[in-house]
């Protein structure tokens, strides 16, 4: 599940990443938060797909 706590950590580690650099520790908790993110998205997608009906207009 996608958080806000989750996105400020990412937004975070993204910034930090683009001005100082990032330890080791932290590029590692940023890729695991890529993946919790990237799942949850994922996830949400394939629910909405899963939604979807079609509907053959000819069938009547």
């Amino acid at each position: 599940m996608i958080t806000p706590e989750l996105l400020a950590r990412i937004n975070e580690l993204a910034r930090k990443k683009r001005t100082i650099g990032l330890t080791e520790e932290e590029l590692a908790e940023q890729k695991e938060l890529y993946k919790i993110y990237l799942a949850a998205i994922r996830g949400q997608v394939t629910s909405l797909l899963d939604s979807i009906e079609f509907v053959d207009a000819e069938a009547d």
